[in-house]
């Protein structure tokens, strides 16, 4: 029996989801799970999957991925959007890259 305890610890501690919470610009708390993280020459970057409260909301949403650039002034570290249509592309074709064993992604070249 403690087999499938320790079994069970072990496997708990494998799939801990690391989530992050966003404050947006009016005050409301956003949940993401943290897929993946990197650093270019242009920058700190973060892929980002929102977490519903609601099953109804899981169904009802894309389940798009966030991609997010990473920035940090006087100690606090802030989460923005990337501007830059190019950046936006490049970070995005490399999350895209690393995460494909995991997720399907679509081709939205025709929007």
């Amino acid at each position: 029996m403690s087999d499938k305890n320790t079994a069970d610890s072990y496997a708990e501690e494998d799939f801990i989801a690391d989530l992050v919470t966003v404050i947006d610009e009016e005050g409301i708390e956003h949940s993401f799970e943290e897929l993946d993280r990197i650093e270019t020459d242009e920058g700190k970057f973060i892929a980002l999957l929102p977490i519903y409260d609601e099953a109804e909301d899981i169904l009802s949403e894309s389940g798009e991925l966030i991609v997010l650039q990473v920035n940090e002034e006087e100690g606090e570290i802030y989460l923005e959007p990337i501007e830059e249509d190019e950046l936006f592309s490049k970070v995005g074709n490399i999350f895209e890259e690393r995460l494909q064993d995991i997720f399907e992604f679509e081709d939205n070249d025709g929007e």
